[in-house]
């Protein structure tokens, strides 16, 4: 089982084993668990619900991106689709990083925090993308006339 107790491959190459996490509890103060075989069972168990968590949150992004991307099957309404497609193209004309943690934020519903720590960047860094790039969008909005 690889780190995050999901399934170690050729895909997790590069990555560094998982710590030795008894080692790294008693290095830093806390007293060793008394049933360790329980104990481990217990970090293997949460470690793989975390890994399940970030797979599940993972599809769920693809499947969202996926249908923004698809025009609907039954539009609700002329309006609903001029939006939908003026969104699209806004996106579409967002630098890299203010659509990525636009994406993450509304589509992924992940809060600043999960998604600092999914991009490796500071809270404040996603909190300003987030303002600029929805500053950008509601401007793009407003020119095209759809809001």
């Amino acid at each position: 089982m690889g780190r995050g107790g999901g399934p170690r491959g050729p895909g997790r190459a590069g990555y560094p084993p998982p710590p030795p996490r008894l080692l790294e509890r008693t290095a830093n103060g806390y007293e060793a668990p008394r049933d360790v075989s329980a104990w481990a069972a217990v970090v293997a168990s949460n470690l793989a619900m975390d890994w399940h968590r970030a797979k599940r949150r993972q599809e769920r992004l693809g499947e969202r991106l996926a249908s923004l991307r698809q025009p609907a099957a039954h539009p609700s309404g002329e309006e609903t689709s001029l939006l939908s497609l003026a969104v699209t193209r806004g996106l579409d004309e967002l630098p890299d990083p203010q659509r990525q943690v636009l994406i993450l934020r509304f589509y992924a519903d992940l809060p600043v925090r999960g998604i600092a720590r999914e991009l490796g960047i500071p809270e404040g860094t996603v909190k300003s993308r987030l303002h600029t790039a929805v500053r950008a969008l509601r401007a793009r909005l407003h020119e095209d006339e759809v809001v």
